[in-house]
């Protein structure tokens, strides 16, 4: 490119146009075919280049930590709180924002400041929607019970923040309880490197209590100040940038999607698209469903006026009617030709492991490793899903958590995931691929019900992660092989030998024995063990005692048994008495 008279465009990132390709194309003596409309798409539009002339805008606070720490009892307090000064305020489970209004400190001309709180659930199941809640965010709250310190949550938490540029406040909760030591928990923060203003560091600290409302004035002041160290400014006009924290479809109003907005302004009639996802804006409603004319930069929002349901987590653009169509045209063309490309892969690493296997096959020295590979070849049982939830997020993380479930011989395949209640046609998708409905957090309607009962799928239903997790971990230990184990029931040691003349001039071998230990019983499967091997396995073809046939024979007795088509009894053999008792497999 060098020689070709194109210094300035042979950086590494630099993006070449059409005519630049072309040249560069011809210079290699090929014939370049230009595809504008191919290659068009709606890009995040480019940094300001003076951002400390525009306009403050509120600060985004991800409220993070383990579950069960008191993360909503503490957004629950905040938000009342609020309300009780009389200040707009409100939190609800699928937008799971809301603002709290701060007084500006004395260098600004602002009466009030805001506050944009996001919530995120703390189970392991969500770590993707935690993941995403820190990718838009400007400053954490990680919230750590003083009774239970740090848990795998709240390193994974910490793991997100030292990978990004994001603020860091630690709030100790649960301070009312008596009996807490809040310097050890301190100090087990300081082991994990994180670096507290209580030993010099620069993350602050707040104890707080969500239950009584005790330092939550503190935690919301020590967010302004970080706010305003961070300066943080924003476009309140121009091109929109923002994302997608969560997606449901609502009666009455169809795919609805809660978009975060960090540039620029959103507004009813506006075109955007997201993912593959694109909307007219028809109505916008802040966090207590009250109707929005604009938001801006900071806020969180309602949109609805979708055509298709938007991907928690997508970036949301804006653009005109026909740049959107064009746009979402050649998504649609890219995600179909990626998948193409990844089923390729998949096929030749399937007739690679195949090749293999067939290779396997012609040298093995046996044909017990024969059968092994055979059986091999057949893979592991699947147990199929369909999956619905109540929300996009929710979705995402019940699929992440059970396509995990499984090992080598029998595993979870997700055949479907989408948001809404289950229907007729989950109901029958479930039913042609032999496999079992998850509803999360969703209602099953009465006639989807007896269908699915009509046609013998399964429905999953719960509104508690863990519960769905432990269910389906359930039904793939069914698909596992049983484990099949022997239990001694009891022993008799062979004394003495005896050939009993039968008719037709045959002869039987009877053992004189002596019972060790246990019962002998006659209904029970019997293995002859000699100088500690298993040299036969059968049942009992004869128990005597005293030429009475018995039934079973306790310890310290003597009896006479033989074992049906076995007659190679010797003296000193032991005869046990054992039952198979079938196990269910694990994982």
């Amino acid at each position: 490119m060098i020689k070709a008279g194109m210094e300035t465009e042979a950086a590494h990132d630099h993006m070449l146009t059409t005519e630049y390709a072309s040249l560069l194309a011809m210079e290699f003596n090929r014939n370049p075919v230009i595809n504008d409309e191919a290659a068009f798409d709606i890009y995040t539009p480019p940094p300001h280049p003076n951002p400390a002339s525009l306009p403050a805008r509120p600060p985004v606070v991800t409220i993070m930590g383990h579950v069960d720490h008191g993360k909503t009892t503490l957004l629950d307090t905040l938000r009342s709180t609020s309300v009780a000064k009389g200040e707009a305020g409100g939190i609800t489970q699928h937008i799971g924002a809301f603002t709290v209004p701060v007084p500006a400190s004395g260098n600004t001309s602002e009466s009030t400041r805001t506050i944009t709180f996001l919530d995120t659930p703390g189970h392991a199941a969500f770590s993707a929607m935690r993941a995403r809640g820190a990718s838009v965010t400007d400053i954490v709250v990680l919230v750590v019970a003083a009774d239970d310190g740090i848990m795998p949550q709240t390193r994974e938490v910490l793991n997100l923040v030292k990978n990004s540029k994001v603020g860091l406040v630690v709030a100790i909760n649960k301070v009312d309880k008596p009996g807490v030591d809040i310097t050890k928990v301190e100090h087990a923060l300081l082991a994990e490197g994180v670096q507290l203003e209580t030993f010099d560091g620069d993350v602050p600290c707040v104890p707080v209590s969500g239950l009584t409302g005790q330092g939550l004035d503190q935690l919301v002041e020590t967010l302004s100040a970080l706010a305003e160290m961070q300066d943080l400014r924003s476009e309140q006009e121009g091109v929109l940038q923002g994302y997608v924290l969560e997606s449901k479809v609502t009666k009455g109003l169809g795919p609805t999607g809660t978009v975060l907005v960090l540039r620029g302004s959103l507004k009813p009639g506006q075109h955007i698209i997201c993912g593959g996802a694109s909307a007219k804006v028809r109505m916008l409603s802040d966090s207590t469903g009250k109707p929005v004319k604009v938001a801006y930069p900071g806020m969180a929002v309602t949109v609805s006026g979708w055509k298709e349901l938007p991907n928690a987590g997508d970036e949301v653009l804006t653009g005109t009617e026909a740049d959107i169509k064009k746009a979402l045209a050649n998504r649609a063309r890219k995600a179909e030709m990626e998948s193409t490309l990844a089923d390729i892969e998949a096929i030749n690493a399937q007739r690679r492991v195949e090749r293999e296997k067939r290779e396997a096959e012609d040298t093995a020295e046996n044909q017990e490793e024969t059968t092994t590979t055979e059986a091999q070849a057949e893979g592991p049982k699947e147990l199929r899903l369909v999956i619905k939830g109540d929300v996009s997020g929710s979705v995402e993380a019940v699929s992440n958590a059970l396509e995990i479930i499984g090992n080598d011989l029998a595993r979870t395949k997700i055949v479907a995931t989408a948001v809404g209640d289950v229907t007729e046609s989950d109901v029958m998708r479930a039913k042609a691929a032999e496999g079992v409905v998850i509803a999360f957090n969703v209602k099953v309607p009465r006639p989807v019900e007896a269908e699915a009962n009509s046609q013998h799928v399964p429905i999953l239903t719960s509104s508690v992660i863990y519960k769905l997790m432990d269910d389906v971990t359930a039904r793939v230990i069914e698909l596992l092989p049983p484990i099949i184990e022997k239990r001694v029931t009891g022993e008799a040691a062979v004394l003495q030998l005896f050939d009993i003349h039968l008719k037709g001039k045959k002869t039987t071998q009877v053992g004189g024995c002596r019972v060790t230990n246990g019962v002998v019983e006659k209904n029970k499967l019997a293995r002859v063990v000699r100088d500690g091997e298993v040299i036969h396995e059968g049942h009992l073809d004869t128990l005597k005692q005293h030429k009475k046939d018995m039934t079973e024979i306790g310890r310290g007795t003597d009896c006479g048994l033989n074992l049906a088509g076995f007659n190679d009894l010797r003296v000193g053999d032991t005869i046990q008495m054992f039952e198979e008792i079938t196990l269910p497999g694990k994982l």
